[in-house]
């Protein structure tokens, strides 16, 4: 049921946390682990940590960039404990299960939770299509890393045990990588026309990608956007 969901970790800095996590994913049926330039992985205090949970360790992917980690998701949510000026679609735990309960089995999806301290950057969030907070006692809102975990990880399995059987479907979401490569070419093109000036952006890429990440455009779709970009280039190159 759940195998389709990954949790990646970004820049951990206790080894003992990976562990703690490790245990929260294997006790609610999850079984991938992404991690994100840890500091330390593998380590004594992780494998201690992990209480039995030494498969998920084993399995655990360590990559050098969250574009990487998430490169063949079509569904990413980011963990955070703080609201951002610039709002993103936010969900509580609760709706976030829901959410990718509603997914075709073919989806891949992304739980991704930020450093111990200062959590995910504004650039890190625009990789994903939904901020998820977790509505704490707000006199004592921090939870750690294994604690969040574990709370998302009780909400997706409970919403999954919960859900009708969802159809697979010939919708083929863009995936993370799909996507990425969109922006550069958007980007590219809005630069060329003189829309967009890459050393005074005003939040004009952060918007943007906002914008598509609410659209979720499949492949098609995705295509479509690509090619108008690149007729816009062409008549803009011949016209110069």
């Amino acid at each position: 049921m759940l195998e389709n969901i990954r949790i990646v970790l970004v820049n951990t800095s206790h080894p003992g946390n990976i562990g703690a996590v490790a245990r929260a994913m294997k006790t609610m049926g999850l079984e991938h682990l992404v991690l994100v330039n840890p500091d330390y992985f593998p380590h004594p205090d992780a494998t201690a940590r992990a209480s039995g949970a030494d498969d998920v360790l084993h399995r655990a992917r360590c990559v050098a960039s969250l574009e990487e980690a998430v490169a063949d998701c079509a569904l990413v949510f980011g963990a955070s404990a703080r609201l951002r000026t610039i709002s993103w679609p936010q969900l509580d735990a609760r709706q976030c299960g829901e959410r990718i309960a509603q997914e075709p089995p073919a989806v891949n999806s992304a739980l991704v939770f930020g450093r111990e301290r200062i959590g995910l950057t504004n650039q890190e969030l625009e990789h994903c299509h939904y901020l998820v907070h977790i509505p704490a006692n707000p006199e004592y809102a921090s939870l750690n890393i294994g604690s969040a975990v574990q709370v998302l990880g009780y909400e997706c399995r409970m919403a999954q045990l919960s859900a009708p059987a969802v159809a697979a479907v010939d919708e083929d979401y863009a995936t993370g990588d799909d996507m990425d490569r969109f922006y550069l070419h958007l980007l590219e093109v809005l630069q060329q026309v003189g829309f967009y000036d890459p050393a005074n952006p005003r939040q004009l890429s952060r918007r943007l990608k906002r914008m598509f990440n609410r659209l979720r455009p499949d492949k098609m779709e995705l295509n479509i956007l690509r090619g108008i970009l690149t007729s816009v280039q062409k008549k803009f190159e011949t016209s110069e």
